[in-house]
């Protein structure tokens, strides 16, 4: 949660946007209320029928309700200059492996970023490894994204690239 905070203010403090998945809760709903009162504007996307289970947070900047999964994935990447992601779940990785593998196939150059607070996604880099190793993908996936440590250094990168 206080990664996800410092994300929200660090948003603000640089007048950046946030673009999310809308939901008021854990540490979607713990970004935006960072980012809104350090006075980022924000842009929220969530398809109908997560509205109430991720408890769509309508006071966003911006708030698009959608009908699909996939439109949420794409509008909100059409939005975002840059590609982060914190410690999550299922819906994290979903996301993670979709814009990877549109910067695979060079549908994008946006920057990518796991924040690999104290160690996170270290399995996942141990398993794309695995993948690379086995032969069932390219050494230049890996040049696809980037591993940061923390939120300052998070901001410390996309300042150089943005």
């Amino acid at each position: 949660m206080d990664a996800a905070r410092q994300m929200g203010e660090g948003l603000g403090a640089r007048g950046w946007r946030l673009v999310y998945g809308a939901g008021d809760i854990g540490l979607m709903g713990e970004s935006a209320r960072a980012s809104m009162a350090a006075g980022a504007d924000t842009f929220g996307v969530i398809p109908e029928h997560l509205v109430r289970m991720e408890i769509g947070k309508t006071d966003l900047g911006k708030y698009i309700v959608t009908e699909t999964m996939h439109e949420r994935k794409k509008v909100m990447f059409m939005n975002a200059d840059a590609l982060t992601v914190l410690p999550g779940g299922a819906g994290s990785l979903d996301e993670f492996f979709e814009v990877l593998t549109w910067a695979q196939l060079k549908l994008h150059k946006k920057p990518i970023l796991l924040i690999n607070i104290k160690g996170y996604w270290d399995p996942l880099v141990t398993l794309i490894d695995h993948a690379i190793d086995e032969g069932s993908a390219e050494a230049s996936l890996k040049d696809l994204f980037d591993v940061v440590a923390d939120i300052p250094e998070t901001f410390a990168y996309l300042e150089d690239r943005l």
